[in-house]
């Protein structure tokens, strides 16, 4: 829309950057996410807003949704079945169905395995909300094994959730509601 607006023949990156410069001081900003660019309130400005038009804060997710989610986003496209098989339990529908409503995963291509169970991919609301522009951009297993958030292990173990629910009914609950 930027080129139609100021020509083709216009570099576009340095009209960004000029725009990305402009607005240094303000309480928004142009980020680019999910291959394109969005104009945003910076996060230290958006519990104010909220505020002021009585708007709900976007829903924090749990962290069995987190978990999930992490697994898609690295080993998209996966079936239910798969996710399952990483967790030692069951991963409910209702589960992904509270990550598709706020449209951060999909269904993908159909499993080639037996019955041609659906698969999840990640969504551009993903790539939005985490403030990704791909997901080349995720950090690597290395990074966040140093940060000591994952261990590689534990995944290929499917003991993911080891010490980060209280109990095992705590893990059992969130997965299965």
């Amino acid at each position: 829309m930027l080129a139609r607006v100021v020509g083709r023949n216009c570099n576009i990156e340095l009209i960004i950057d000029d725009i990305r410069a402009e607005l240094a001081g303000r309480p928004y900003e142009l980020v680019s996410v999910a291959g394109g660019w969005q104009h945003r309130t910076k996060k230290v400005f958006g519990d104010v807003i909220h505020v002021a038009f009585g708007t709900p804060a976007a829903k924090e997710l749990s962290q069995s949704e987190a978990l999930v989610l992490m697994c898609i986003a690295y080993f998209q496209p996966i079936t239910r079945g798969e996710l399952s098989s990483f967790f030692g339990k069951e991963v409910s529908r209702d589960l992904i169905g509270v990550l598709r409503a706020q449209d951060l995963i999909a269904s993908g291509p159909r499993s080639p395995q037996p019955g041609a169970p659906y698969t999840y991919v990640t969504t551009k609301n993903f790539l939005s909300q985490f403030g990704l522009d791909t997901l080349r951009q995720l950090p690597d297993f290395e990074a966040l094994e140093d940060a000591g958030l994952l261990s590689k292990e534990k995944l290929l173990a499917a003991d993911i959730t080891s010490g980060l629910f209280d109990d095992q009914e705590d893990i059992d609950a969130e997965m299965n509601e």
